[in-house]
């Protein structure tokens, strides 16, 4: 093996294993349909059929598990927009993602979202 692959592999290994996974809870709510075809703060045009959310902090493009606490159901998103604005609500999601672990008819529900973090975070 030469020498730059086995640097590589080590900062590789390194900077994974330094990852943790950060875990909140709170209130998730979706994104209603008049923000169909609206831009997103990272300048994406939104769309409900994409598995996106938006959170206040999170980095755009942070891969983000959301867990409803009610159902056990869990789904996958992407963050690429800011929010939600309401008061205790933690993550809003799309449409898909709503209907994915079981909250559309409720309109909010009890989560727990999960994401990789950084040590130095």
């Amino acid at each position: 093996m030469n020498l730059r692959l086995i640097i590589f592999l080590f900062i590789v290994i390194l900077t994974t294993s330094c990852a943790r996974k950060i875990t909140e809870t709170g209130v998730a709510s979706y994104y209603a349909d008049k923000f169909q075809g609206r831009k997103t703060a990272n300048g994406e045009t939104f769309r409900q059929r994409k598995k996106t959310a938006a959170h206040r902090t999170l980095p755009f493009g942070t891969k983000v598990t959301v867990k409803n606490l009610s159902n056990g159901r869990t789904v996958k998103v992407r963050i690429n927009d800011r929010g939600p604005f309401a008061k205790g609500r933690i993550i809003d999601l799309s449409k898909k993602a709503a209907k994915k672990i079981g909250m559309v008819d409720a309109g909010v529900s009890d989560v727990e979202i999960r994401y990789k973090g950084h040590a130095g975070r």
